[in-house]
């Protein structure tokens, strides 16, 4: 399928998302209200971009008016676009639900994995001074980096395939301070009847007997040392390899997700708004 195709099957996806859906989340106060320069164009523009390896809002609209000028005639400035795709926030979040919401997880496969990746908007040299979505953000330590930063989480649930980067079944967003654990007790509040691997940051024993029991989901995590214990016994390191070794391919799914769009890379946002169209208008570009 050629580019040409690919753009008019994604104008046709985002419309019937829009209509059906987003029109609600993009309400303006004006019923009289009916720009020249649709709601439509404008999202499928930015994912758009975002496929084609365009990774913030200047490099789409340049993208756009150097190549495509003829299909968007009404394509107004810089300015007024980026305030658009702000304005927009709610609809990306929205799209984004709805897109994963319809992927196809594979009936029979009960095995899912959960973790957390930054997106950072300041590193550590800027994170103390940086104030960027300061309502959506803070300095926290990413672990699996060593580092610290001045940004927001994503949390991942995914379903774990065989020889394949694994499926998105939800997506959730935290400031950078906030512990993985509560996150995860949110998201997975009406799941029922999986297996998760996980990190130890989710050991919780009463929330792991109560999710075993009231949801038929049972946790597993790499075994933790006791306090005054300096090392495992042989069952419980053969047992921590291979619980580690079943959630690895969630660090894959992060990757692949970054390595698309860049989605860690969000040290041009600069309001709340849009970082939240900065995320999740990668999140829906990844899986329309």
């Amino acid at each position: 399928m050629t580019n040409d195709y690919q753009l008019i099957e994604l104008y046709c996806n985002i419309c019937q998302y829009y209509d059906s859906s987003l029109v609600a989340e993009a309400q303006r106060q004006s019923n009289n209200f009916c720009p020249k320069f649709t709601d439509e164009e404008c999202i499928t523009i930015y994912l758009w971009g975002i496929q084609q390896q365009k990774y913030d809002v200047k490099a789409v609209y340049n993208f756009i008016k150097d190549y495509y000028q003829g299909w968007f005639p009404n394509l107004p400035s810089y300015q007024a676009f980026n305030h658009r795709i702000c304005y927009l926030s709610d609809a990306f979040y929205r799209l984004a639900d709805l897109v994963v919401g319809n992927l196809e997880l594979e009936e029979g496969n009960d095995t899912f994995v959960h973790d957390s990746m930054p997106i950072i908007i300041a590193n550590a040299k800027r994170s103390s001074n940086a104030k960027s979505a300061s309502e959506a953000a803070d300095k926290g330590y990413c672990a699996s980096k060593g580092m610290w930063y001045y940004g927001v989480k994503l949390h991942g649930l995914a379903q774990r395939r065989y020889e394949s980067v694994p499926l998105a079944a939800q997506f959730a967003l935290s400031k950078a301070s906030v512990n993985d654990l509560p996150i995860a007790k949110e998201m997975l509040n009406d799941v029922y009847g999986i297996d998760i691997f996980a990190d130890k940051a989710y050991i919780d024993k009463n929330w792991v007997e109560y999710l075993n029991e009231s949801h038929q989901v049972k946790i597993y995590t790499p075994i933790k040392l006791k306090k005054g214990q300096k090392n495992l016994c042989s069952a419980d390191k053969l047992f921590s390899s291979a619980v580690a070794q079943v959630r690895q391919p969630i660090e894959s799914f992060f990757n692949w997700i970054n390595k698309r769009t860049r989605i860690q890379e969000a040290s041009l946002v600069r309001s709340t708004n849009g970082l939240i169209s900065f995320i999740y208008a990668r999140i829906a570009a990844c899986f329309i």
